[in-house]
């Protein structure tokens, strides 16, 4: 087949189309898993390339691995981090629950490359080898569970917490902006008491800075790598110290500091540190439901709503009804959150699917992981931008349903009592009064103090 080179592995030859670097045991994958849309995420390959370049430095050191040939490993892994191999990573997340397909993938990648920039052929595993040298004192089981942890610990310290943070301080503005702003309260739906439009959006921001540190502190589990672990959480052909070494190796090369886990057994064969993780995204989708809900809501009209906040107009909102202007934003924040929340599921059933010592689920859960993240990441910039910091203020909306509230009457409660300040209200809702009508026809108090008590500005 003038089309394919034949590429041997432990299971005999296998057609690999030409002009791809990747080897045997790629082929197979491919053949053997068409399953879904979903390739392994490229957080995921990236961190499996940093691992091998950290790996190929530190057998060099060790005496382990030629200098010219580490050199070369390092060359292609760095190739494969600037993004110049994309096409040649196409596995399926739908494969062994090991990783063991993306990390030969990336293994029969590098060897390849390095051999081409040595002067060999790709195919001929020389003079770089995939197992014998690029996968020298690893294995998948310890290499790929690292590789799920550095990749979501840079998704999150490099794009959700920046994210959350400038979203929660976008909160931050207009809590400082609408201050004194006066507001009808509404607890169960229904008129409450009144705040501040500066006190309701300094509860949005507070959610979202404190669940930006339960993040933080959640993601500093992930700096825990299971890299020295190798096959059962031993460390069988590992070198002495090794965990330390790559750990050291790879926190250079992110700039993340990184550690090996102290018990390798249950860094190979549980990941409750991603089911921490996904715990904290799933409280963060949590809060920005209840938020773009309250906006959605506050928004709503514009003439047969509540129409306290006036969104950005980004876009028409309706094929069939001119004029029409929807919540967008808020509408794609919400989709979001609902598949974070599905993803926390997956989460949860991929992490207690370790059996004995070894997870055989981890694919799902990069997948998992690495998609809420992202996805929220995304959302959260996106809502900010486009609908946050353009939000306003109807203040004539405002000051009508200040008027309008019969709960205002709770200020006098002090003065007249419970019963008499109900009868109150009663009375101006069944005859469709102002408070201060009600209180002038059952005659409870002098209107002159009725007047200086319900003052909306004094209540928050």
């Amino acid at each position: 087949m003038a089309s394919s080179r034949i590429e041997r592995d432990s299971l005999g030859e296998v057609h690999v189309p030409v002009e791809r670097l990747w080897g045997a045991q790629t082929q197979r994958s491919l053949s053997n898993f068409p399953i879904g849309d979903h390739p392994m995420p490229r957080a995921v390959i990236a961190a499996l390339a940093m691992i091998k370049k950290a790996a190929a430095r530190q057998n060099a050191l060790r005496g382990a691995l030629a200098p010219e040939l580490a050199g070369a490993i390092e060359a292609a892994c760095d190739e494969i981090l600037e993004g110049n191999h994309n096409q040649e990573f196409p596995l399926s997340v739908w494969q062994t629950g090991s990783g063991t397909h993306s990390n030969m993938n990336v293994n029969e990648v590098i060897a390849n490359r390095a051999s081409e920039l040595l002067g060999g052929t790709r195919g001929h595993k020389a003079p770089v080898h995939p197992n014998d040298h690029v996968n020298l004192a690893q294995s998948s089981n310890d290499v790929f569970s690292a590789a799920i942890y550095i990749a979501a610990a840079a998704q999150v310290q490099g794009r959700l917490l920046p994210a959350l943070s400038s979203l929660a301080e976008s909160f931050d503005r207009h809590a400082l902006q609408w201050a004194q702003v006066p507001k009808i309260g509404r607890t169960h739906l229904m008129d409450a008491t009144p705040l501040s439009a500066g006190q309701e959006a300094s509860g949005w921001a507070a959610q979202l800075h404190g669940l930006r540190d339960d993040i933080a502190h959640a993601a500093a589990r992930l700096k825990l790598l299971a890299i020295g672990g190798t096959a059962v959480g031993t460390g069988l052909n590992a070198p002495a110290q090794w965990d330390e070494a790559m750990a050291d190796e790879i926190t250079r090369l992110s700039g993340i500091d990184f550690q090996p886990a102290p018990n390798k057994f249950e860094a190979l064969s549980s990941h409750d540190a991603l089911v921490t993780v996904s715990g904290a995204f799933s409280a963060l989708a949590a809060a920005l439901t209840k938020i773009g809900s309250d906006i959605r809501l506050l928004a709503s009209g514009p003439r047969c709503g509540l129409a306290e906040l006036i969104l950005p107009a980004n876009e028409p909102g309706s094929s069939i009804m001119p004029g029409k202007v929807n919540p967008s934003q808020i509408e794609a924040l919400l989709m979001v959150c609902a598949r974070v929340a599905g993803n926390q599921s997956t989460v949860f059933v991929a992490a207690a699917s370790g059996v004995l010592q070894l997870n055989v689920a981890k694919p799902v859960l990069a997948h998992a992981v690495l998609e809420s993240c992202g996805l929220l990441a995304d959302v959260m910039d996106s809502f900010r931008l486009r609908c946050v910091e353009g939000m306003k203020l109807n203040h004539p909306q405002l000051a009508l349903h200040l008027e309008r509230s019969l709960m205002l009457v709770t200020v006098l409660t002090p003065e007249i009592g419970y019963d008499k300040a109900a009868e109150v209200a009663k009375t101006a809702h069944d005859g469709g009064l102002t408070l201060r009508q009600a209180v002038e026809r059952l005659g409870v108090m002098p209107l002159a103090r009725f007047d200086e008590l319900v003052r909306a500005d004094r209540m928050f």
